[in-house]
């Protein structure tokens, strides 16, 4: 996989890069970052756990990236692992500060209190949303209402089930944007494309895009990528050029 993302301390739980970008999409990258601020210790996991899916979305972030350099668009990405606080999660949500990941016992994460979890909420959950909210709002005050696109990657095989999408759509009822997104992906030779899957908002992996778009109603999309397809950062700009040039191609007739 590629090397973890550093993150110099929490005083930066969220990175907005290109707040000014010219385009319309708005990029979100909810699990960029392994990121476990010092205070929490390692939550009892070693290092080459903490390089695994559980507590990030390997390779998401280079695609992210540079989807934001050819769109020219904004990018928000939380700087904090999901193991502390999923941002991707609501608050009542029983996964928000996992104890299980996957297989993987989180011992850092059981028997939290209340005030305990708050903390964890506060330290990242809380600044990445309220980073998002206000994009939202100056873009819409201008008079360029935001397309909302999560960039996230999944696991080749998951408990024992092996996934053979190279690439999912993830929608709700609002197909505005995935629909031109699917034929886009379709109609490369070779690839595989899952609409709603591995996930979909049934899953309750949609939190962002439900929170930031539907009650604006602002066109989203959730993209997920299968991690051993981009673990190099030639694979991350491939599947950034390829996701780009798709978003380009429907943009004079969604965006």
């Amino acid at each position: 996989m590629a090397d973890a993302i550093a993150v110099a301390d929490i005083e930066n739980p969220v990175r907005v890069t290109n707040r000014q970008g010219r385009s319309p999409v708005l990029l979100l990258c909810d699990h960029a970052s392994n990121h476990i601020p010092a205070g929490f210790g390692t939550l009892g996991l070693t290092k080459e756990d903490l390089q695994r899916h559980i507590a990030w979305d390997p390779g998401a972030l280079g695609v992210a990236r540079e989807m934001s350099r050819l769109l020219d668009a904004p990018l928000v990405e939380s700087c904090v692992s999901r193991l502390v606080v999923d941002c991707n999660r609501p608050l009542d949500a029983p996964d928000l500060v996992p104890s299980l990941s996957e297989l993987t016992n989180i011992p850092g994460n059981t028997h939290l209190s209340e005030s305990e979890i708050a903390e964890r909420v506060a330290v990242a959950h809380t600044p990445y949303h309220e980073a998002i909210e206000e994009l939202v709002a100056l873009r819409i005050a201008t008079g360029i209402p935001p397309v909302l696109v999560a960039i996230h990657t999944f696991t080749p095989v998951y408990r024992g089930n092996e996934r053979s999408w190279h690439v999912g759509i993830i929608h709700d009822e609002d197909t505005r944007l995935a629909t031109p997104m699917i034929a886009g992906l379709q109609a490369v030779q070779g690839l595989c494309v899952g609409i709603n899957q591995p996930y979909s908002p049934a899953d309750r992996v949609y939190y962002t895009l439900e929170r930031h778009a539907r009650d604006n109603r602002l066109k989203a999309v959730m993209i997920e990528i299968r991690n051993d397809l981009v673990t190099t950062g030639k694979e991350e700009k491939q599947w950034g050029e390829r996701l780009a040039r798709i978003l380009g191609e429907v943009e004079g007739e969604v965006l």
